[in-house]
Formats: C-alpha cells, sequence, structure tokens
C-alpha cells in the first residue's frame, strides 16, 4: 500500500519504512555558496553515518518520522515550514542550555529556528506533523560553524558506522 494512501485503518511497520530523503516528504531550501561548501565538506568527512531518519508514516495530514542522530553530530540551525512535536525515545539531547532525555518533549513551530546536539549516546526521537510535505531551510551561515562540524565529523564517522540505538541498549528495571 503506498505511503500516502487514506485507506482507512493501517498499521505501518518500521522495517518497510523509506529512509527521509527518499520518501520524498522534506524539501531542501537553496543553500549559500558557504553552506553548499559546508555540506560537500560534512559528506567527504562522513556526515551520512551519523544519523538514520525514517518516514514511518506519510498519510494526508499527518506524518510521522524516527530519527536516530548519534553521538556529536552537527546538526545545522535551520527551521521547517509546518509545526513539529518531537518525542524523546532513547538517548539524550540538549537544546541551548536545556538537557532533555526518554519521555521528554519538545515542540517547535513552523519558521522558528532551532538545532539541538545529540548526548553521548546518541539520542532517538519521533517527529510528528500535521503535514506531509515541509521543507529544510538551513540557517548555519559563517564558515568558522561547518569548520567545525566537519571536524566533529571526522572524529566521529568511524564510530558511528558501528554504533548502536540507544533504544537497544536500554535495561529494563527486573520485575519482582
Amino acid at each position: 500500500m503506498p505511503m500516502g494512501s487514506p485507506t482507512g485503518f493501517r498499521i505501518m511497520r518500521a522495517s518497510d519504512a523509506p529512509s527521509l530523503m527518499a520518501a520524498g516528504c522534506m524539501s531542501i531550501e537553496p543553500y549559500s555558496d558557504v553552506q553548499r561548501a559546508g555540506v560537500t565538506a560534512l559528506l567527504a568527512a562522513g556526515y551520512g553515518e551519523g544519523d538514520d531518519v525514517k518516514v514511518l508514516c506519510d498519510i494526508p495530514g499527518f506524518s510521522l518520522t524516527h530519527a536516530w542522530l548519534k553521538k556529536d553530530y552537527p546538526l545545522p540551525l535551520h527551521s521547517h515550514d509546518s509545526d513539529c512535536l518531537y518525542y524523546i525515545i532513547a538517548g539524550t539531547l540538549t537544546m541551548g542550555t536545556e538537557a532533555l532525555g526518554p519521555r521528554d518533549s519538545f515542540f517547535v513551530p513552523a519558521g522558528v529556528p532551532y538545532s539541538y546536539r545529540p548526548g553521548p549516546d546518541g539520542v532517538e526521537v519521533l517527529e510528528f506533523r500535521q503535514a506531509t510535505q515541509f521543507n529544510f531551510l538551513n540557517l548555519s551561515k559563517g564558515e568558522a560553524w561547518w569548520t567545525k562540524a566537519a571536524e566533529t565529523v571526522a572524529a566521529n564517522a568511524a564510530d558511528w558506522k558501528s554504533a548502536q540505538r540507544p533504544s537497544d541498549t536500554v535495561v529494563e528495571p527486573a520485575t519482582a
């Protein structure tokens, strides 16, 4: 059954979920020359090893994405043209001075710039949107940010290849 067909009750399996880019639900706004050079440097350093983003549900008026960002993944300051509610499944992240962990959530209205940094075990979040199409507007403009991000990627890319999802390493307390 195609991801976007409105057919009533549905079961969607994570094993069938396409990647964010393959699903085609996020458009990338044009980059400046500095941003383009920065992204090129990140990709050459192994940026693609640092995340795993799948579209779990894409039905009219609603989408659900699972994002796993690995330790120290440099997420550029950016915004989207749709509201998004984030729910942390496992791992931790830091947003500004706020540290968030499992079962915490945060809401980002459309057009509001944000970024966060995954913690030492990475972070897994669910992204809930009342939209099936949304954009990514990269707002990281300075060369210094891109240079530091490329250094971070180069320092982590090898470890990212064998990283385990934080949700795979959660130990549940024993029951009596």
